[in-house]
């Protein structure tokens, strides 16, 4: 059985760090797993005037695909010691009801940033997001890259070992917990 995993990545920039991040989790992923991704980039601004004429188009693409898919992805980096816009952006759009996507689905979390605590406090407050959506997170490995800048190759590789370990086991543990989490 494949695995279907949908991943945002909370920068929008081509060559950010934490999209990266998100090639190596594809990388590193067991054997038997799918990854889509969404341009979250795509989406307006909330505004519950526009929400209650009708979910826009990408918008409605988005919730299909988090319904769709198995479990999530959250690849995040750190903007004023929080959740990127954008990511939030995009998690109060697809949460909206009806049928509010993300109740039960299983889901981790990581990033990357050049600071020392490299996305920790997003993180920490992505979870307390989750936690209302009934997000059932991963809680172990935690996966934060720091000084993120020194850590990929000029193509853009994951060259940390330590990183790219601890991608691995997260991925792993991601894939194990969203099939106990399916078996009920």
């Amino acid at each position: 059985m494949t695995v279907r995993i949908f991943a945002f990545c909370g920068s929008l920039r081509k060559a950010s760090y934490n999209r990266m991040a998100l090639r190596a989790a594809e990388e590193l992923a067991p054997e038997g797993t799918a990854f889509e991704t969404f341009d979250i980039g795509l989406l307006p601004l909330y505004n519950e005037d526009v929400r209650a004429q009708g979910f826009p188009p990408p918008v409605e693409e988005l919730r299909a695909k988090i319904r769709d898919a198995d479990t999530l992805l959250f690849v995040t980096p750190e903007y004023n010691y929080s959740i990127p816009g954008v990511l939030k952006n995009a998690i109060d759009w697809a949460s909206r009801p009806p049928d509010q996507p993300f109740n039960g689905k299983p889901a981790a979390i990581m990033g990357a940033s050049p600071s020392m605590l490299g996305s920790a406090r997003a993180q920490y407050h992505l979870r307390q997001c989750c936690v209302y959506l009934n997000i059932l997170l991963v809680n172990q490995p935690e996966v934060f890259i720091a000084a993120a800048h020194t850590k990929f190759d000029a193509a853009g590789r994951l060259t940390d070992e330590t990183g790219r370990k601890l991608i691995g086991q997260l991925m792993q543990a991601l894939v194990d917990w969203t099939e106990r989490v399916k078996r009920g």
